[in-house]
């Protein structure tokens, strides 16, 4: 078997995907929807490219690996601490955000037409964010340190429990069993999988560290690689996915001392693996199907976009924080990426509407390119839809302080006017009393200017600054 003109085709994909990421990168474009476009670039059913494989079999294999080692690396950087000591707020808030954007997308899946097993993963498709997406933006737009950012990753947590949870019985559903008693027996083992693991890697970290004694890198890589391969097989085989699998050992290995050392090994393991899943994605990507689904697709980003507003909004009022802070998770945690495309793989492995393959490359395409560019401008969008409120509070202010000038001016000009016809000296008291009458005339309108930019300061401060 001759693997020559594959491996060239894939150098010269690759290459492209590196121009393409440096033309994405001046622009804050994340790495997904650029892979997909390369991939779908260079699929047979674009035409674009003189380029075709004459063995597909491998890559969609090497793209299995990309899967394994995102939902690997996202069970790795779970952080078990920070949730269970704010379990009880973290749980409120990102359920209400999953909850919102899952009931409308599930309700989204039965208005255009679609069965109930598609309307089930399309509420996940539009449900959830892209860890991998909102992570990177909080890094590039130096956001770490705002008041805000716990929150949202304190949702992305809940989010990837939910994530494990919600794939168990999506592929249970999706199995196309029928009968109650075998569906219940799937559920009872997927549960029982995911509570075994959750137990061992809340509890059996020190144990589990004793696997890791070797200084050698190469043993060592060797090692948690082929556990998270193992484990997604383990996953495929007792119904609830390879990447849940591989997402739960990823869990337990993170609860080791040897955290960072396996993350920091990982991640360009991921990063090459997981190109290769975005790009076979967009490799399978039929152009001719997307006017089929295009109305769907913006109806979908439309939802996606207006519930997140409100989402946010609650989200954040919820923990105490202000307006601006929603906006900025907001239009964070609207990122869609690398879930909505597993959970299409796994609708098309079930021979589920061939469409919805379609529907998540366009929708992840748009919200991928959308959602950082509206990230890196929340600042400004905060700042001009909250400065407009600002302004209404001034001109309302400005307009009081019309309306009480003329009444202090008017009895100024008729205490005067009344004392017009003496002469000086004549009345010395009634001159005391004109006196007092306008110092205290001035005062009051001094007091007033004080107070009405007093509370312009205030109510900027309120709207704008307030994280």
């Amino acid at each position: 078997m001759h693997f020559g003109p594959d491996l060239l085709v894939l150098g010269i994909l690759f290459v492209i995907a590196y121009v393409l990421g440096r033309l994405g990168k001046a622009i804050g474009l994340p790495a997904i929807p650029i892979y997909m476009v390369v991939g779908l670039l260079a699929s047979p059913n674009f035409h674009l490219f003189p380029l075709d494989f004459i063995h597909t079999d491998y890559i969609e294999l090497i793209a299995v690996f990309g899967l394994i080692m995102l939902l690997f690396s996202l069970g790795l950087e779970f952080d078990q601490d920070e949730f269970f000591a704010n379990a009880g707020k973290l749980i409120i808030s990102g359920g209400s955000y999953i909850a919102i954007n899952m009931i409308a997308g599930f309700a989204f899946g039965f208005l255009v037409g679609w069965g109930t097993r598609e309307a089930l993963v399309i509420a996940g498709i539009t449900a959830t964010s892209s860890s991998a997406i909102v992570t990177k933006l909080l890094i590039e737009l130096n956001r770490l340190a705002n008041r805000e950012t716990p929150m949202i990753l304190g949702v992305t947590v809940v989010e990837d429990i939910f994530i494990a949870i919600y794939l168990a019985i999506v592929s249970v559903v999706l199995s196309g069993e029928t009968a109650i008693w075998p569906v219940i027996g799937k559920l009872g083992i997927a549960f029982l999988f995911l509570v075994v693991m959750f137990s061992v890697a809340r509890f059996g970290g020190k144990w589990v560290s004793r696997l890791f004694r070797t200084k050698d890198d190469e043993l060592f890589t060797i090692l948690f690689f082929g556990l998270a391969i193992a484990f997604g097989g383990i996953g495929e085989i007792l119904g609830v996915t390879d990447a849940i699998g591989a997402f739960l050992i990823g869990l337990v290995l993170g609860a080791t001392r040897y955290r960072n050392k396996i993350e920091h090994i990982a991640i360009p393991m991921r990063d090459v693996f997981g190109a290769f899943f975005f790009l076979n994605f967009g490799l399978g990507l039929d152009p001719s199907q997307f006017p089929e689904v295009i109305w769907p697709v913006i109806g979908a980003v439309a939802m996606t976009m207006l519930l997140n507003i409100g989402a946010g909004q609650f989200v954040a009022k919820l923990n105490g924080l202000g307006v601006q802070a929603g906006i900025n998770a907001t239009v964070i945690l609207q990122n869609r990426g690398e879930f909505a495309l597993i959970l299409a793989t796994l609708a098309l492995a079930a021979g589920l509407d061939p469409r919805i393959q379609a529907f998540a490359g366009l929708y992840v395409l748009i919200m991928a390119v959308a959602g950082p560019i509206l990230a890196a401008n929340s600042e400004k969008i905060g700042g001009a839809l909250l400065g407009t409120k600002k302004k209404r509070l001034a001109a309302a202010a400005q307009q009081a302080k019309r309306e009480r000038d003329p009444m202090l001016l008017e009895e100024i000009a008729l205490v005067e006017a009344a004392t017009a016809t003496l002469s000086p000296g004549e009345n010395s008291g009634t001159e005391e009393y004109v006196d007092r009458v306008v110092e205290q005339a001035n005062s009051q309108s001094d007091a007033e200017h004080r107070r009405d930019s007093d509370r312009n300061s205030d109510a900027a401060r309120g709207t704008n600054g307030e994280y």
